[in-house]
């Protein structure tokens, strides 16, 4: 991120735009105060909040980051909530007050004494959320907020936000690829190159006319724009894995019961539903990696290969190539220092001769746009990009299944294109995909069957 020359007036409501990569993110850390220092890189030129450097102390600030993971401090939810406003130094019965009056802007209707463990993606972004609401921040920088909300969920959470700022008369910062959701809400959009610099800043509506088409050639979600699916030439083959009367949960605890699904060569299986619903255990536990409360998962002759029928059992060398799961947090699946070699890991795990490793990896890093990152701490990526990579990894292995979670979530317009095609690719060679979203232009896009939880 550099050449930056912006100047946001209080009560504003700032969309900021770019292609994944273009220091969105970075952006708003450096709003926030949470940058680092000298020794973590380098930084040149001003930035002022109220006249002077950015704190986290003051609290004039709140940050609601990508990754709602990184932001779950406490291990309950009214402890999680009020963690800003105890640091604050607020009394103890405001403090409560705020709590309750933030969970109901969010639409989170949980007990205080909830495990936040226990909560789903989607319910950790609103918990988040919550947090820096309650802490009532003259400026609210708001990193993806709805990324992995249902659609009720981002229209509630959007119109929350909403509320709040008129109530309080807030500034706002929100980055969002998707530009029609918070179009209703802001007053200035502002676009930034990855090149540096700004590309457009103004009017929401005089930006997407004047400057639409350039926008969306450099990744931009411009409305009206958004639909396309790759053609597909695959016919779907015999079943790879088969659910019958499947009970799924965690630590004994059944979320979803008597699900009756069968995943077949050629073809594209979307998980849609409510945050909350069962989407990721059911995924995690068709892929092996959770055991099944009551019924059974079964994998075909043509998918265990002569191994045991029941993924579960099955060794972390044997589900390599035959299913391959990408978290809906991108840092649970990284195990290398950079993305080139995070890349080799799968087809060196299955002892394939070293120019196939190569080709491989190279093929991937440049359809994802991950070149220039070969050789960068995968952990240093941006939202979209550790999304980009964790996804590259499990196609690095050219899994007969595959499953995915959350799969576009911080994409661009352009690498949200790139990924469908490379899943075409892989259905038309005969593999399965499942996918959990809340993306209904992905849907739309891939899956032959949707199955609705």
């Amino acid at each position: 991120m550099d050449g930056i020359d912006l100047d946001i007036r209080p009560g504003e409501r700032v969309l900021l735009l770019g292609p994944s990569g273009a220091g969105k993110s970075t952006l708003l850390s450096a709003l926030a105060g949470v940058l680092g220092g000298a020794d973590e890189g380098e930084q040149h030129g001003e930035l002022t909040i109220d006249g002077r450097e950015p704190d986290p102390a003051h609290g004039r600030v709140g940050l609601v980051l990508q990754d709602p993971e990184s932001q779950v401090i406490m291990a309950r939810v009214g402890d999680d909530v009020a963690f800003g406003c105890e640091n604050l130094g607020i009394e103890r019965e405001e403090i409560w007050h705020r709590v309750g009056e933030a969970l109901d802007a969010v639409g989170l209707d949980l007990a205080l004494d909830r495990s936040t463990a226990a909560l789903s993606g989607g319910q950790k972004q609103r918990l988040a959320l919550a947090g820096v609401l309650a802490m009532r921040p003259g400026l609210l920088l708001l990193d993806e907020p709805t990324a992995n909300l249902d659609p009720d969920g981002v229209l509630e959470v959007r119109d929350s936000v909403s509320r709040v700022l008129e109530a309080t008369g807030a500034t706002l910062v929100v980055v969002e690829h998707r530009v029609d959701v918070w179009l209703p809400v802001v007053d200035r959009v502002i676009v930034l190159s990855p090149e540096g610099g700004v590309i457009a800043d103004g009017d929401p509506d005089a930006v997407l006319v004047d400057h639409g088409e350039t926008l969306a050639a450099s990744g931009v979600w411009v409305p009206g724009r958004e639909a396309w699916s790759p053609e597909r030439f695959a016919r779907p083959g015999e079943a790879l894995l088969t659910a019958d009367s499947l009970s799924v949960g965690r630590a004994g605890t059944v979320v979803r019961s008597e699900i009756d699904l069968e995943l077949r060569e050629g073809v594209a299986t979307a998980l849609s539903g409510a945050n909350g619903s069962g989407k990721t255990t059911l995924a995690l536990t068709l892929a092996g990696l959770l055991p099944s409360v009551a019924g059974e998962v079964a994998a075909s002759d043509a998918l265990r290969a002569g191994i045991g029928p029941h993924p579960y059992r099955w060794k972390s060398r044997d589900l390599l190539t035959r299913i391959g799961m990408v978290f809906q947090e991108p840092e649970h699946q990284f195990l290398a220092s950079t993305v080139r070699s995070e890349l080799e890991v799968g087809p060196k795990a299955q002892r394939l001769p070293e120019p196939e490793v190569r080709d491989r990896v190279d093929q991937l890093l440049q359809r994802l746009r991950l070149e220039h990152l070969a050789e960068a701490n995968p952990f240093t990526l941006s939202g979209g990009e550790k999304r980009r990579l964790s996804v590259a990894t499990a196609l690095a292995t050219r899994p007969r299944l595959l499953v995915l979670d959350e799969p576009t979530f911080g994409q661009d317009a352009r690498t949200w294109r790139e990924q469908v095609a490379l899943l075409a690719e892989l259905l038309d060679e005969g593999s399965a995909v499942l996918f959990a979203t809340h993306d209904r232009v992905f849907v739309e896009a891939l899956a032959d069957q949707e199955v609705s939880l």
